[in-house]
């Protein structure tokens, strides 16, 4: 399901003072108070809030400062480096744990290695490792889909298809420092650029061309206004026209030998960029030639120089800017030059989907589609090699109007740092896909449970799908769906068989409290070639409840790894009253009622062939946990 705004994001999460100090909202965030601060003396002036109010939450942030007191880490220490062999074995054995095989017929994965291979799609070359906004850290290292790939397999051929970004690439991607490093080189300024003779006070090494200029700190800045100068060189590999962005919030440009190809100062539009304080991507578009090195010059002045404001966004730091440059992709010859290769190929392997560009904080998807150019191209390439895997990488669904014609699909997600051997290593079987969907994949946007009162509306938001989210309310109107939450396949296949319910008291070695469990035990075998990993789902369902609930829900589950030809016993406990509880809102309590409850386990919502039942012999209502 998509995401949903109760209100313009852009202005932070907190819209009043009185009433989220009287809720216990201890931190206004992010940046210095807005809504809070010089108000509360208002509120208490007035009497509208008391000191008790304040104090209580002080106490709680202060509790914090105690506890983070014991751990005894320096203020302002240096980052500890954790980029270990043992770490990277960890991160890609997460990652590729997390992959699910959504599809593969013709048992078309795995992967040859030996054969001949064909690397197509935006996410192929580019390392879609996490989200955006606060979702977004900066990673020791990063490894993309095409290089993983090119690790294990020796014949490797690559396009890139259709573009995949909504902003451009990062400039730090291709562009190099003096010295060779990858990047850019800043020097800072407490003088404009119109000072003659100014020189600088600092200079950083910028690795990643995404700049927020929170807590950069220099001695002689005390203010901040201040400027920057980004400088580093780029050698195209072929020639072409490049397209180079700019977003600020500030001011800036962009030269390029001299030559101002972007100009995000003399005249600025509002944007999104900067958490609603920045302007839109400017672009200017320059023709490069193949070999030749070009010196690129990014100017910058901080946010007090900004042409505009935007009424009601809390601005805190000096501002930010966002440097992107790449070649400009034309669709219908990037797509001929995929298909070409294609046909090429023993395999070929479409690494689609979206990245911290498309989803992140502040703002929800407006469609599940795919960026443009990514359906033509799955299904051109499909068409011209039938011999062919997709890679999704999404944090959520996207529609998929090519699925009928796709064999193998897999759903990476967003695998961090080892994104890319994650991948290689479930495409060419070292590792078996033992993920599962946390989430319903539905046909399209219209089919989602809250797709009719999911934005706020003149400052209201409705939930009206109420506790019908994802499986639960699917399977309650009997909407097909792409893919069932739970859904998973293997390189391998599984028998499920000898379910066992049994309850339990306090005195069983299985329980940590006397108020009842359930014991859910079943054999589960692997009736396939390979070794692989299981995961059994515990649903429950009440069959005569006295409210309207879901058909089933989720109640445990347990991952289990079998070898070819072997079978393990699983055992789920589940606690009785979390097991068959639906809070009552009338009494401002849950409530467990008198009535038998159905035990259905299997391997996705919509798969659940083991059934069995237990009984709540009263009625009970309780808090707490």
């Amino acid at each position: 399901m998509l995401g949903r705004m109760c209100t313009d994001d852009r202005r932070f999460g907190t819209y009043s003072t009185t009433e989220a100090i009287q809720a216990g909202l201890d931190l206004e965030m992010p940046g210095q108070s807005y809504i809070r601060g010089r108000l509360v003396a208002q509120a208490l002036g007035c009497g509208k809030l008391s000191l008790p109010d304040i104090d209580a939450r002080v106490r709680e942030v202060l509790k914090l400062v105690k506890k983070v007191q014991a751990l005894g880490i320096p203020e302002n220490a240096p980052e500890r480096m954790n980029n270990t062999p043992e770490t990277a074995t960890l991160l890609r054995s997460l990652s590729s744990g997390g992959i699910v095989l959504m599809k593969n017929d013709n048992n078309v994965l795995p992967f040859k290695k030996e054969k001949s291979i064909a690397v197509i799609g935006p996410n192929a070359a580019y390392t879609a490792y996490c989200g955006g906004g606060s979702a977004s850290l900066l990673p020791y290292y990063t490894i993309s889909p095409l290089e993983g790939i090119k690790i294990q397999a020796p014949n490797v051929k690559y396009e890139l298809g259709a573009p995949g970004w909504n902003r451009l690439p990062l400039m730090s991607q291709t562009a190099q420092t003096k010295d060779g490093k990858p990047g850019l080189t800043m020097h800072v300024f407490l003088d404009p650029p119109s000072h003659q003779g100014r020189q600088p006070i600092d200079e950083v090494y910028v690795s990643k061309s995404d700049i927020l200029l929170v807590d950069y700190k220099h001695p002689q800045i005390n203010t901040a206004l201040y400027w920057l100068e980004l400088d580093g060189t780029i050698t195209p590999e072929e020639t072409a026209e490049y397209e180079f962005g700019l977003s600020v919030a500030g001011t800036g440009k962009i030269c390029v030998d001299g030559k101002c190809v972007v100009d995000n100062e003399s005249t600025q539009r509002l944007g999104d960029s900067f958490f609603g304080v920045g302007t839109v991507e400017e672009r200017g578009v320059i023709k490069l030639d193949k070999g030749k090195t070009y010196n690129v010059l990014v100017t910058f002045g901080t946010l007090p120089t900004m042409t505009f404001t935007r009424p009601g966004v809390a601005a805190f730091g000096a501002g930010g800017l966002r440097i992107g440059a790449v070649r400009k992709v034309r669709l219908e010859s990037e797509l001929d030059r995929a298909v070409k290769l294609a046909t090429e190929v023993d395999q070929v392997l479409i690494c689609a989907g979206l990245n911290g560009d498309w989803e992140s904080e502040g703002y929800d998807r407006p469609t599940m589609d795919l960026p443009p150019g990514s359906d033509e191209l799955i299904s051109a390439v499909v068409a011209a090699n039938p011999n062919t895997a997709v890679v999704i990488q999404s944090g959520t669904p996207i529609t998929m109007p090519w699925l009928g014609e796709v064999p193998a699909l897999l759903q990476a997600w967003y695998g961090g740092n080892e994104t890319g051997n994650a991948i290689a290593d479930v495409v060419f079987g070292k590792t078996n896909p033992s993920g599962k969907l946390s989430l319903t994949f539905p046909h399209r946007n219209e089919d989602n449970p809250a797709f009719l009162n999911f934005k706020s509306e003149r400052g209201r938001v409705i939930y009206g799908e109420d506790v019908y989210v994802g499986y639960r309310y699917y399977e309650r109107a009997k909407k097909a769906v792409a893919f069932p939450f739970g859904h998973g396949l293997s390189y391998t296949t599984f028998d499920l068989k000898d379910l066992i319910v049994n309850e339990t008291g306090g005195d069983d070695e299985n329980t940590t409290t006397a108020n009842g469990h359930i014991v859910v035990r079943v054999s589960v075998s692997n009736t396939g070639p390979v070794a692989g990993a299981q995961v059994v789902q515990v649903y429950v369902r009440q069959q005569h409840p006295s409210v309207n609930r879901p058909p089933k829900e989720l109640k445990g589950f347990a991952k289990v790894f079998v070898k070819a030809g072997a079978t393990e016993k699983v055992s789920i406990v589940v606690s009785k009253k979390d097991a068959a509880s639906f809070w009552d809102e009338r009494r401002g309590a849950w409530v467990m009622e008198k009535d038998i409850y159905s035990v259905l386990v299997g391997d996705s919502s919509a798969n659940t062939p083991l059934k069995a039942q237990f009984e709540v012999s009263e009625t009970k209502w309780w808090t707490g946990l």
